[in-house]
């Protein structure tokens, strides 16, 4: 059995401001603080002397290794996105960054945005650009029906309301 994983799929480059600051905060924080506290505390576990049975000594190597890697993904990551901080020509329509009122087949309502890959897990209301209900919305106008096929088959919404958040709040 091999621990070969096949590269993930390309994701959308864009973000929120809010989301940018988020990761940024994230990348100085492990920078910082994180990592030079974990530091101190393996240089301690290893002045303790024998390191093949010292678990702290092991564990903050992991934890280190841990830190650098996300480090890592972070500075590359940030490089590579663009910040989206104005709104779109056309804010009758549905496009990136946007809020979303639908409406289901049952009446009931639920508002979404739309945002990064990077940063739709904060929040349930934040879909990702690239998942299948933020590509059946995107340049939908109020009113106009999106069907989404989920595992459990297709359903059907109807655009309730679409608004954009000012870019200084």
């Amino acid at each position: 059995m091999s621990r070969y994983r096949p590269p993930r799929p390309r994701s959308s480059p864009y973000i929120t401001p809010e989301g940018y600051a988020r990761l940024n905060a994230e990348l100085k924080t492990l920078w910082k603080e994180t990592r030079p506290e974990v530091t101190r505390k393996v240089a301690e576990a290893a002045a303790m002397g024998d390191r093949s049975e010292n678990a702290e000594y092991i564990y903050g190597k992991k934890q280190l290794r841990e830190i650098d890697a996300r480090v890592r993904f972070l500075s590359k990551r940030l490089d590579e996105l663009t910040v989206v901080d104005r709104l779109p020509p056309d804010t009758s329509r549905v496009y990136f960054g946007a809020w979303v009122t639908l409406e289901d087949e049952d009446g009931d309502r639920r508002r979404y945005r739309l945002v990064g890959p990077d940063e739709f897990d904060r929040d349930p209301a934040y879909i990702s650009i690239d998942g299948p209900m933020a590509r059946a919305l995107l340049k939908k106008q109020v009113d106009d029906e999106v069907e989404v096929g989920a595992e459990a088959g297709a359903r059907t919404y109807w655009i309730v309301e679409i608004a954009y958040q000012p870019t200084d709040s």
